[in-house]
C-alpha cells in the first residue's frame, strides 16, 4: 500500500530540515538542543507546518523560533532544491514542548521511585 504524497513529502521535509538546522543554518539566536518533531503538509503540498522542540531555557526557545522564522525564505529555497519539488511549500514554524514535558514527567517518576517526593 502506498502512502499519500503529502505524507511522503512531510517525512522528506522533516529529514532535510533536521540536516539544515544541524549543518547549514548559523544564527547566534539559536540555542539549546533543537529537534524537528513533526511536519504537517497540506494535501496539495503547498504549505508545511514544521514543529520544533528546543530543549533549553525559554529565551533559547523564543530566539530559535525567531531565527527560523526570519530565515524561512532561505530554508524554503533550500528545501525546494533538496527535494526537487516543482513548488517549494510555504513553511511556518511552531514550537513543540512535548519533549521537554516528557523529560519533566520522567524526572518526576524517577524522584517518586527513589522516594524523594
Amino acid at each position: 500500500m502506498s502512502t499519500p504524497r503529502h505524507l511522503r513529502v512531510a517525512q522528506s521535509i522533516k529529514r532535510e530540515m533536521s540536516d539544515i538546522i544541524l549543518r547549514g543554518l548559523r544564527d547566534p539566536r539559536m540555542g539549546g538542543l533543537i529537534s524537528v518533531t513533526d511536519v504537517e503538509c497540506s494535501p496539495d503540498c503547498r504549505r508545511a507546518r514544521i514543529f520544533i522542540s528546543v530543549f533549553g531555557e525559554e529565551t533559547q526557545q523564543t530566539g530559535t523560533l525567531e531565527a527560523l522564522t526570519d530565515h524561512a525564505g532561505e530554508i524554503r529555497g533550500e528545501l525546494g532544491r533538496r527535494l526537487q519539488l516543482r513548488f517549494a511549500p510555504d513553511i511556518s514554524f511552531k514550537l513543540d514542548n512535548s519533549l521537554e514535558r516528557g523529560a519533566q514527567v520522567s524526572e518526576l517518576i524517577n524522584k517518586i521511585s527513589r522516594g524523594e517526593l
